[in-house]
């Protein structure tokens, strides 16, 4: 990272970003516990609040740097030309799909009754273009905001865990909104911090992709609504051991300091 670029990110309050996107989701909280109603099968209206985040920096970027440091992050979102190594599409495309295939078969193995899926190739773009756009909103702000200013404060792995964790807080009220029950929220929460080391990793080994990470994320979601049923019958503690597995791997092979072989991999 170069010295500009490393004052920018030191000039950024993480405390602020944090309260202000909590803050923002607060109104769909409320009327997500006041209506009941649900996007999708098991996504409750406050889900709406993915706009939250992308929104708070947003708004911070502006006050920090005006009109011009509110376009830069806002052109981050396509920065796919970041990705300098195209073999990186393949982690960003089909790990997390992987993932979910792997925890399906495991599921089934051990003799839980899951039922057979059933595939919409239309479906499956439909939700692959809603939650692009969806996980665009979190990722302006989680990776184009707030993980630099942590890597510069701590290493790579410590930022994606501590981040990870206000991820997993962050979507506590719409899970019990969903009707989850604590034992799913705690399997749930697990994976979400391991697959935030991951999303790290990818956005430090792609130029700092937000673009790359945008799409990372939203493979999950997809092949999350895509399990049988609407996802209904997805239990997180199958793909939390995973993606902990994943995870595990990914910082002894890249290192914890960086979770890339380079800082500008």
């Amino acid at each position: 990272m170069d010295s500009s670029n490393m004052i920018a990110t030191r000039s950024r309050s993480l405390l602020a970003f944090f309260i202000l996107a909590f803050a923002l989701a607060v109104p769909f909280w409320v009327v997500g516990a006041m209506t009941k109603l649900q996007l999708l099968p098991g996504l409750p209206v406050a889900a709406l609040m993915f706009i939250c985040p992308g929104l708070a920096a947003l708004i911070l970027a502006h006050r920090e740097k005006g009109t011009a440091g509110a376009k830069a992050l806002l052109r981050r979102a396509f920065d796919y030309k970041r990705i300098k190594a195209k073999v990186w599409y393949a982690p960003i495309l089909l790990l997390m799909p992987g993932v979910m295939v792997l925890s399906y078969g495991l599921m089934r193995c051990f003799g839980v009754a899951v039922p057979t899926p059933h595939f919409s190739g239309l479906r499956i773009i439909s939700l692959s273009i809603v939650f692009f756009f969806t996980a665009l909103g979190e990722e302006m702000g989680w990776s184009g905001y707030a993980i630099d200013p942590m890597q510069e404060r701590w290493n790579a792995l410590q930022a994606s865990i501590f981040l990870g964790s206000v991820w997993a807080v962050y979507h506590y009220l719409p899970l019990v909104e969903g009707q989850r029950s604590v034992t799913w929220i705690a399997w749930w929460s697990l994976f979400t911090i391991a697959f935030r080391v991951l999303i790290v990793w990818i956005y430090n080994n792609t130029g700092k992709s937000v673009f790359g990470v945008a799409v990372f994320h939203a493979t999950f979601n997809v092949a999350w609504q895509s399990f049988p049923n609407n996802g209904s019958s997805w239990d997180p503690r199958v793909t939390a051991l995973l993606t902990v597995c994943a995870a595990t791997i990914v910082t002894v092979v890249w290192g914890p300091w960086t979770l890339a072989r380079l800082r500008n991999a």
